[in-house]
């Protein structure tokens, strides 16, 4: 299983956007997807009481304990993808929903300033190509992703031919891309993290460590 998790430090930065634009652009890919929330704001579960569909699961784990033993018992399970969206800030249940990722995503502006804050951050373990910093395409915020959650869909649902439909099934593209994903994929691990949060429209990724297992 592959554990994605969207995390910044501000709020407002479309972490949660992005985690059910990318679950249903997985589902759609042919991927079984549970969509994990550790922020209390609940804007996850909200958006879920919306939804006439059940899938995908919402899960609300807000203890940073109970987090490894969870995605442990929903690998085991079969499951291929979790998404788990993280409250604004440090926390110990962000550090612990990190800590057990393949990939961390981190939603903001594309500025040289933030990605150099971001690299020294990381120090020597930082990448210093961009094209192994900015996650492509870049995301725009866009009215269909609003006017989607109000309606407890995704924006490949509610406007599948719209350019923040295109934009989202491009992002959901790239990560596959990067990691040779498919509905059964190979055993790989895959640590993502940096520290450098904005906003959207751009998600922001940086490699810290990749270990990949045949």
């Amino acid at each position: 299983m592959h554990t994605i998790v969207l995390a910044t430090q501000k709020g407002g930065s479309g972490k949660s956007t992005l985690s059910i634009g990318l679950a249903l652009a997985a589902k759609q890919a042919g991927y079984s997807v549970r969509l994990i929330e550790t922020d209390p704001q609940g804007t996850l579960s909200n958006w879920q009481r919306r939804r006439n569909n059940p899938d995908p699961v919402v899960e609300p784990i807000y203890r940073a304990a109970d987090i490894e033993p969870r995605l442990r018992m929903l690998r085991e399970s079969g499951l291929q993808l979790s998404i788990v969206d993280t409250a604004a800030g440090l926390s110990a249940a962000t550090t612990a929903a990190i800590r057990h990722s393949s990939l961390c995503l981190i939603p903001t502006r594309p500025s040289v300033a933030d990605i150099d804050t971001a690299m020294d951050a990381l120090a020597d373990e930082a990448p210093h190509d961009l094209a192994d910093v900015l996650a492509r395409p870049l995301i725009g915020m866009r009215n269909d992703h609003q006017d989607a959650l109000a309606k407890g869909a995704a924006v490949t649902e509610y406007a599948p031919g719209s350019k923040a439909a295109d934009e989202i099934s491009g992002l959901w593209r790239w990560i596959e891309a990067r990691f040779d994903l498919s509905p059964t994929p190979r055993a790989r691990t895959i640590r993502e993290f940096l520290a450098a949060p904005e906003m959207l429209p751009s998600v922001l990724a940086a490699s810290r460590r990749v270990t990949l297992v045949s």
